[in-house]
C-alpha cells in the first residue's frame, strides 16, 4: 500500500473567504476567545507584523488594511469534504483528517495512472487550478504520510526501510507527539525519534502514555488503524453568505463559480452528472429568488456548469440586493459520455446539438425555443405541432415520414412500385375536418421513397403526402 498524505495549510482561509477572492493582508478571528484575538494571519498580514494571540485592535493598528474573519469550523468541514471528493477519482479509499488534511490510498492506482510521477503531477494540476496551496508525501504507513506532509514536501518512500530510517533522524518537535509527551523527553535529553526508539517499552509507556506508544507504533507501521473511507453524499447543497449585500450578477459570479466547482467535484466522486439543479439567492427580509438551471442531458464540467448557472443568472431580474446564494441539486443521474466513432473525423469548433440547445435555452429563455411535439390525433395534417422543449417528437408508427407536405397534391406520374400498404385513417367527424384515405409506402420512377394515398375504396386519384429520408 502507499499512502499519499495532502495537508492544506490555507484552508481556513479559503473556507473563511469562500464568497469573495482572498487579496491582501488577512486573518482569522479566534471564535473560542473571550476578546477578539487573532488565530491566523496570512503571509502578508505577518509580514505586517500580525501574530497569532494579538488584539485586533493590535492586529489593526499594525495593518490597518487586515481583512478579518471569523473563523469557521462548519465551512473548513465542508472544503475538506469537497476536496475530498475531487481526490475521489483518483482513489477509492479517501480519509478525512480534520482540520485540513487527507489521506488517500493510491497503491491500488498507480498502474491506472502509470505511476506515482504522472499521478503526483494530476493531482498538482488539479489543485492549483482550484486555488488550493498544499503540500504532500507518500510511504507505505498512513501515520508517517501525514507527519512527512508537514516536514518534507514532495517525499515518497515506497520501501517500509527506508521510512523507518527517515523517521529516526526527525526531530521529536515534528513527530505528531502531544506537546506535553514531547516535553518530557526533551527534558530527559532526547532530540530526535530515533533516540526513543530503542528504549524499553514498559519505560516509555510511563513517560508518554499509552496513546503515545501507540503513535509511534503507527509511525512505523507495527500496528494497524482503520482509516474511515469517505463517501459522497446522494445529493448537493451548498450554501455562501456575504458579508455586504451584493447588487447585480457581476459581483456573484466568484460565488457562483465556486459553487458549481464544488459540484463538479461532488459529480466526479460519484461518477454523476446533474440534469437540472437551482441556484437561490436569499434577500433581505427573508425573500428568495430562485433560479433554475436546466440541461439538455446530464454534466459534470465545471467550466460548462458554470456557463450555463451564469448566463441564467445574468438573465434573471434581481427584485433586491443578495445577501446569501445557495445551489441545490436533489438528482444526480449516473453521467454517460457522448459514445464516439473510434474512426470519427477531427471536428471544427462548432457545437454539437445539446450543447447549442442549453445555449439557446439559456440565453433566449426556455419559451424562446421550439420543437416539433406530438400531438393526439390520427389525421397526419394536425399530428403534431411546435411547443416547448420537452420529449422528442416520435411519429405514431414507424412507417410515417418526418416530412410532410403542407398540403397533398396529386402524384404525376403514379407511383412505379408499392412498397407497404395499405394503412387506411378515418377520422375527424367530430369538427367537420373528417377524411378516409387508404395511405401507401410507395417507389417512384426516379426512386425515391415517398408516403402517398388514394380515396378509401378507390384505384386512383394519388394524392403525395410525404417524402422519406
Amino acid at each position: 500500500m502507499l499512502w499519499a498524505c495532502l495537508r492544506f495549510p490555507g484552508l481556513a482561509f479559503s473556507a473563511a473567504f469562500a464568497a469573495s477572492p482572498e487579496a491582501g493582508p488577512s486573518a482569522l478571528l479566534d471564535n473560542k476567545a473571550r476578546k477578539r484575538v487573532i488565530a491566523m494571519a496570512n503571509p502578508e498580514a505577518a509580514e505586517a507584523g500580525v501574530r497569532r494571540g494579538q488584539s485586533l485592535a493590535a492586529a489593526r493598528a499594525l495593518c490597518p488594511a487586515l481583512r478579518v474573519r471569523p473563523r469557521d469550523a462548519a465551512a473548513e468541514t465542508r472544503l475538506l469534504a469537497e476536496l475530498a471528493a475531487w481526490c475521489y477519482q483518483f482513489s477509492a479509499h479517501v480519509s478525512l483528517v480534520p482540520p485540513y488534511a487527507l489521506l488517500m490510498e493510491a497503491g491500488a492506482s498507480l498502474r491506472l495512472f502509470d505511476g506515482w510521477p504522472v499521478l503526483a503531477q494530476r493531482l498538482k494540476e488539479g489543485l492549483s487550478a482550484q486555488g488550493h496551496a498544499y503540500t504532500i508525501a507518500a510511504t507505505p504507513f498512513a501515520a508517517a504520510s501525514w507527519v512527512f506532509a508537514a516536514t518534507a514536501d514532495g517525499m515518497v518512500i515506497a520501501q517500509p526501510e527506508g521510512v523507518i530510517r527517515m523517521l529516526g533522524a526527525l526531530p521529536l518537535a515534528l513527530s505528531g507527539l502531544p506537546r506535553s509527551s514531547i516535553q518530557a523527553l526533551e527534558s530527559m535529553g532526547f532530540r530526535h525519534l530515533n533516540d526513543i526508539f530503542h528504549l524499553p517499552r514498559p519505560e516509555l509507556t510511563r513517560r508518554i502514555g499509552r496513546e503515545g506508544v501507540e503513535w509511534l507504533d503507527r509511525l512505523r507501521g507495527h500496528t494497524s488503524h482503520i482509516l474511515p473511507a469517505w463517501q459522497p453524499p446522494a445529493d448537493f447543497e451548498q450554501r455562501m453568505e456575504f458579508d455586504s449585500e451584493l447588487d447585480g450578477s457581476e459581483p456573484l459570479l466568484f460565488p457562483l463559480r465556486r459553487l458549481t466547482r464544488s459540484l463538479a467535484n461532488l459529480l466526479a466522486a460519484r461518477d454523476g452528472g446533474v440534469q437540472r439543479f437551482v441556484l437561490t439567492l436569499e434577500h433581505a427580509r427573508g425573500e428568495v429568488t430562485p433560479i433554475p438551471v436546466a440541461m439538455a442531458a446530464p454534466q459534470r464540467d465545471a467550466d460548462r456548469l458554470f456557463e450555463l448557472a451564469r448566463t441564467r443568472l445574468e438573465n434573471s431580474t434581481l427584485p433586491a440586493p443578495a445577501r446569501a446564494l445557495r445551489l441545490h441539486a436533489a438528482h444526480l443521474p449516473m453521467f454517460r459520455p457522448t459514445a464516439r466513432d473510434l474512426f470519427e473525423p477531427i471536428r471544427g469548433e462548432g457545437l454539437d446539438w445539446p450543447t447549442l440547445d442549453e445555449r439557446l435555452r439559456a440565453r433566449l429563455g426556455d419559451a424562446a425555443l421550439k420543437q416539433i411535439m406530438q400531438v393526439a390525433d390520427h389525421r397526419p395534417e394536425y399530428a403534431s405541432g411546435y411547443g416547448t422543449p420537452g420529449a422528442p417528437f416520435l411519429p405514431d408508427h414507424k412507417r410515417r415520414p418526418l416530412w410532410l407536405l403542407k398540403q397533398p397534391c396529386p402524384m404525376h406520374p403514379h407511383p412505379a412500385q408499392l412498397l407497404a400498404g395499405p394503412e387506411r385513417i378515418e377520422s375527424g367527424w367530430w369538427d367537420g375536418q373528417d377524411m378516409r384515405r387508404d395511405y401507401y409506402i410507395v417507389r417512384t420512377v426516379q426512386g425515391q421513397h415517398a408516403w402517398a394515398y388514394l380515396p378509401a375504396g378507390t384505384l386512383d386519384g394519388w394524392m403525395l403526402h410525404g417524402w422519406f429520408a
